[in-house]
Parts: structure tokens; C-alpha cells; sequence
């Protein structure tokens, strides 16, 4: 898949095109409390983050991803990162009302981490708000799931409050981000479920 690379503006934040350019903001942002990210694969310094950077635009290259910076709408500043991932365009034959549409069918969202000074703040809420919004009214897709550690409750009781759906859990899932073979908890939102979870998170935002 070709996908374009929008940037999504909202009242509190501005998600743009991750690029090169931004390993030492994320680098940065990162630094003030590491102790927070024991459950996320989040760069330490500016030469991880270049790594980090460059993970992700292999994988949009390829066509399964599509990275962001999360930027603070008030001062500009960058506060974290999160990205589409594990896109898939799945294989409707010839004469199917969904052949040949373009973009993905399904994918996941993740990768997705704040600065200290953005948690508990609007930032998360508006950035799913944002990245749903694309995959469900500009891509058309028909499901997005997220996988977290089983051991992270935050995540968990995050994507719980954003109307996410609980699946299941998938045993020695993903390396985790200690190196040890975690199990990870699987959300999904589907199409039919957009409209009821983009009123609660703009309830959530006002």
C-alpha cells in the first residue's frame, strides 16, 4: 500500500509525519522519567531514538506503518510518538464492493508514548481521537486493535476508558520491553463500534 503521510491537528495536540529530524525531541522527551515506560519499548538518548526513527520509516516504506510526533498545539513542543502499524489490505476479489479501494482493512495501533508533563493530560485522549477518526472515516477501515503487556493495568484501564474491547489474551506474544517474552492483552475496536466510541472521546475531551 501507498499511504499518504497527513498531519491530524486538534485543539490540544498536532500529530505530524515522524521524520529524522525529530530523534533529539523524542530523545528529550523521553529523559525527564524513564521509570515510566517500564512496560513500553521508549528510546534513551538520542542515538537509540534515531534507531527508533528509523524502525518506523522501514516499516512505512514497506507499507505497514505510519508513524507520528505528537506535538504539543500550544508551544510546539514534541511530547511523544505513536504510530498505525501491522496494516493490512485484505484480498477482496474482483467484483467485491471492497476490492480495489485502496487503503487498509485492519491494523493496530501502538508505539504510543508521552513525556512525564503530558500524561494525564488531553493528549492521549485526542490523539486516539485523531488516529480513530483517520482509520474509520478517511480510510474506511473495518477493525483496529491494540496489544498491550499484561502486566501494564494503566494501559489496560486506559484503552478500557476509550471504549475499547477487550478479546483475549495472547500467551508469549512479543519480547517485552525487559527482554522477557511477554503476554499481551488484545483491545479491538470494529466499524460498527466507531460512532458510539468517537462520542465517548470527545465526552472524554470536553
Amino acid at each position: 500500500m501507498r499511504l499518504d503521510a497527513p498531519v491530524l491537528q486538534g485543539r490540544h495536540v498536532r500529530l505530524e509525519p515522524l521524520e529524522h529530524r525529530h530523534a533529539s525531541a523524542l530523545a528529550a522527551a523521553s529523559a525527564v522519567d524513564p521509570s515510566l515506560y517500564q512496560w513500553s519499548p521508549v528510546p534513551q538518548g538520542e542515538a537509540e531514538a534515531a534507531r527508533y526513527i528509523e524502525t518506523a520509516l522501514t516499516w512505512q516504506q514497506a507499507g505497514t506503518a505510519l508513524p507520528f510526533v505528537i506535538i504539543r498545539a500550544s508551544d510546539g513542543a514534541v511530547i511523544g510518538t505513536t504510530r498505525f502499524f501491522d496494516l493490512e489490505q485484505w484480498a477482496w476479489p474482483q467484483g467485491h464492493p471492497l476490492h480495489g479501494r485502496g487503503g487498509p482493512d485492519s491494523g493496530e495501533i501502538g508505539y504510543t508514548w508521552l513525556a512525564s508533563g503530558a500524561i494525564r493530560t488531553a493528549a492521549n485522549t485526542e490523539s486516539k481521537l485523531l488516529m480513530l477518526t483517520h482509520a474509520f472515516e478517511m480510510w474506511r477501515m473495518l477493525r483496529i486493535c491494540f496489544h498491550t503487556d499484561a502486566r501494564n493495568l494503566r494501559s489496560q484501564k486506559a484503552l478500557e476508558g476509550i471504549g475499547a474491547r477487550f478479546e483475549g489474551v495472547l500467551r508469549s506474544h512479543r519480547i517485552a520491553a525487559d527482554f522477557t517474552v511477554r503476554d499481551s492483552y488484545r483491545f479491538s475496536i470494529v466499524a460498527a463500534e466507531w460512532p458510539a466510541v468517537k462520542e465517548r472521546l470527545q465526552k472524554r475531551l470536553r
